[in-house]
């Protein structure tokens, strides 16, 4: 049997929201009591509803995160939409697997660390805002990409990817950092998208179609 632990310290709260969703959220909660006080009834509930939304889409639940050597988690809620075998990518030499996970604004958008190790290195390149389920995204898209090495020396790049209308890339580390499996390094507003690349020993656990949790799913292992 897996066993669990906590790579982030449990939230003191029942519903734990992101900080970068504080904005947002009073922003909205500050238009709907003016327009309560206007008397302007369908815009308040309106501006309720969207409070209420932008709370769930900046939930930050706390995860159990499976321990064991050479274990790798999903960096991302959503679905594994490809797992294929890369001969090169400009995040990591050599021949790797790639698994993409694709993020609807119903997921938890909060990303974390898929194994622990160090970041040598953090790469952010503007770019368009294509469909994030779209082959062309990897590249062409607003992406922010994160090469770690693992105490045994593995090699693992994560990309964080805008989506249509994801318009802001949250990341909280930066190279040098040593980090935690399944720890929280940052998030994508409204849609999204991440790949992993994995070495091409990795035996993979998951397929395309499957539903996968941050920091609790685990895509492969070494």
């Amino acid at each position: 049997m897996t066993q669990l632990n906590w790579s982030d310290p449990p939230s003191q709260t029942a519903f734990p929201v992101a900080k970068a969703g504080y904005p947002f959220i009073f922003a909205s909660a500050f238009a709907t009591a003016v327009f309560a006080l206007l008397g302007v009834g369908w815009l308040a509930a309106l501006g309720l509803f969207a409070t209420g939304f932008i709370c769930y889409f900046f939930r930050d639940p706390d995860r159990l995160v499976p321990t064991g050597e050479g274990i790798v988690v999903s960096p991302a809620d959503g679905k594994v939409i490809k797992v294929e075998p890369v001969d090169r990518t400009p995040y990591f030499v050599g021949a790797c697997t790639r698994i993409s996970v694709f993020m609807s604004v119903f997921n938890v958008h909060v990303n974390r660390v898929p194994h622990e190790g160090t970041i040598r290195q953090v790469t952010y390149n503007p770019g368009k805002f294509f469909s994030a389920n779209l082959d062309k995204a990897s590249t062409d898209n607003e992406h922010n990409a994160l090469l770690l090495e693992s105490p045994e020396g593995k090699k693992v790049g994560f990309v964080q990817i805008a989506g249509l209308i994801a318009r802001r890339i949250i990341c909280g580390v930066q190279s040098g950092d040593e980090l935690k499996r399944g720890q929280r390094f940052g998030m994508i507003c409204f849609g999204s998208r991440l790949d992993i690349y994995l070495p091409p020993e990795t035996d993979i656990r998951v397929g395309v179609g499957d539903r996968v949790q941050a920091g609790s799913s685990i895509l492969g292992k070494w």
